[in-house]
């Protein structure tokens, strides 16, 4: 069976109300699909992408030497089975990969939003996937899956749209951003705010595409730092140093440097820096009770069966941080939930890298 990937752009003239207040209008979602909608539209599982994810989950474009973010987990006979399921996966608002964000034009200006661009919330995100599904005449679906920023949006969805999904599986994620993440998040802003070329949100993205931006690569560093884990980094670097490097030489490198390096200076040139600031805010401000007196009340909520999955060595949301979702699930007497904290080293990425550890499970919970 073939993947059968597709991508679209829907276009939306109704205005969309913010959890600020402030309203977005008109606004695309660029978003993906794989395998096939069955007749009655039940054989649906969406799936929401993290920080610099995008709707381009799995599959190769005829262009690209590397797959999507999560190939390995859904296709033929993979968790996300798409010879099962039709599974579709949308950028979010406020990204730079075909859905509105900072840098998309401003009606009826004809210039950049940057700056002008309204904060949006993981809970306004997922209003806008909501919409975009209504218009797909999608009403109810089989499941919704995410890691981190995505594990947030599947939470999200559980508690202000309950009837939607029968299934949710939420990894690598929390119920409220901690400190801290928080401040990785914060080194990332600051290294991009005081990077000249930065130009105060003013610079040229075509510039970008091929210079880079060196405070957004810095700020990348940290946020690869709070990816991995001690052991990880023992594990695949050692003490290791650049074989063309003397040991003695200032600028010389151990390969976790040249890894860092290597990463933070690639990435600056395929992720908006406008971007990256408005989804760590999305991500800094999201917190699950929000609305509601306290967590407990916010899940009383909760219809769908809700599956928690932790990661142990995870230094970005701690395994802790998903157990008191559990933890008050049962306080309130629900049922309908499980909680698995997954073994393993490898730190925040496990949810991207270590699917042997997982996909069982998430088969099993879709086979019921």
């Amino acid at each position: 069976m073939s993947l059968n990937l597709q991508t679209h752009t829907e276009h939306f003239t109704n205005p969309l109300y913010l959890e600020s207040g402030r309203i977005l209008e008109p606004y695309d979602i660029t978003y993906e699909t794989y395998g096939t909608l069955n007749d009655d539209k039940s054989n649906v599982i969406v799936v929401c992408h993290a920080l610099t994810g995008s709707h381009h989950a799995a599959g190769l474009y005829e262009d690209e030497n590397k797959p999507g973010w999560w190939d390995g987990f859904i296709g033929s006979g993979k968790a996300l089975n798409t010879d099962k399921y039709f599974v579709i996966c949308s950028n979010v608002i406020g990204s730079c990969f075909g859905s509105t964000g900072p840098m998309s034009t401003r009606h009826p200006y004809h210039d950049e939003y940057r700056y002008k661009f309204p904060v949006v919330s993981i809970k306004d995100m997922v209003k806008a996937q909501r919409i975009l599904f209504d218009r797909l005449d999608i009403h109810r679906v089989e499941a919704i899956v995410g890691g981190s920023m995505g594990g947030m949006q599947a939470l999200q969805f559980a508690i202000h749209y309950p009837n939607f999904a029968k299934k949710i599986i939420s990894l690598a994620a929390t119920h409220a951003t901690q400190p801290w993440a928080i401040a990785f998040n914060k080194v990332a802003q600051e290294a991009i705010l005081k990077d000249p070329d930065f130009k105060q949100g003013y610079y040229d993205p075509e510039v970008l595409k091929e210079q880079g931006l060196s405070g957004m690569a810095v700020g990348r560093m940290a946020g690869h730092i709070s990816f991995l884990s001690h052991e990880s980094m023992r594990e695949k670097f050692g003490r290791e140093y650049k074989r063309t490097d003397g040991l003695y030489e200032l600028f010389g490198k151990f390969q976790v440097e040249s890894y860092l390096e290597y990463n933070g200076a690639n990435f600056s040139k395929w992720f908006d820096p406008l971007a990256y600031l408005y989804i760590t805010k999305a991500i800094n401000i999201y917190d699950l009770s929000r609305g509601f007196d306290t967590l407990e009340e916010a899940l009383t909520r909760v219809t769908a069966d809700l599956h928690l999955i932790s990661f142990k060595n995870d230094l970005l949301f701690k395994n802790f941080e998903m157990k008191e979702i559990a933890d008050a699930l049962a306080n309130i007497k629900k049922t309908n939930f499980s909680y698995m904290d997954v073994e393993s080293d490898y730190g925040h990425d496990a949810f991207l890298v270590e699917l042997e550890k997982f996909d069982t499970y998430v088969k099993d919970i879709l086979n019921g």
